[in-house]
């Protein structure tokens, strides 16, 4: 259905799109992560909550009258598990670019399976039939991994810098073959 100059509504990118649904699927894709999320959370073992039979939570009317020191055990300071690095290295300007590479791939792929008749599930209407609001949430997807593989960074968590970074870039890059590979929906 073309769109004839100087009507109120603005040209979609794929016109034939349905406006109805995407906001369905947003949100239930939202609940499904939360409740993924809730299941491979590890949580603490039984043996180190507090209050188990072992280490009661209330000391008994005897322990209180004859208090024990234990001496300190003699400790080395602790080594950090990787080496500090500085947060511009060579291997974090290699994953960030490869973030901003997937990222532009997942903008050109998401615009090539609308064209071909596709319809974007994950997000709404509003915003991938944006061209300048599309392309602000894949900024802004590239930056904030950056900023909290930069918090990772200050708080000393090194390795779990690097693997943020390169489970973006995996799971973009799955995303933009799976784009791709969508069998085009061709009009009749």
């Amino acid at each position: 259905m073309p769109v004839e100059l100087g009507t109120a509504w603005p040209c979609h990118y794929n016109a034939e799109m349905p406006g109805e649904g995407a906001i369905l699927s947003f949100f239930e894709s939202i609940i499904l992560a939360m409740i993924m999320l809730g299941t491979f959370v590890p949580q603490p073992a039984a043996a180190q909550r507090f209050g188990s039979r072992d280490s009661p939570a209330k000391p008994h009317l005897g322990d209180a009258a004859k208090p024990v020191l234990a001496p300190l055990p003699a400790t080395q300071p602790a080594q950090p598990a990787s080496p500090a690095h500085a947060f511009w290295d060579r291997t974090n300007l290699g994953l960030f670019s490869g973030i901003a590479v997937t990222r532009g791939m997942d903008y050109a792929s998401t615009r090539n399976f609308q064209a071909r008749g596709r319809q974007e599930i994950l997000l709404p209407d509003d915003v991938v039939n944006n061209s300048a609001g599309f392309a602000s949430l894949e900024a802004a997807a590239t930056m904030t991994s950056v900023g909290i593989s930069y918090l990772l960074h200050r708080t000393g968590h090194h390795t779990l810098e690097r693997w943020l970074s390169v489970g973006h870039i995996g799971l973009t890059a799955f995303g933009d073959v799976r784009n791709y590979a969508l069998e085009s929906r061709h009009r009749r």
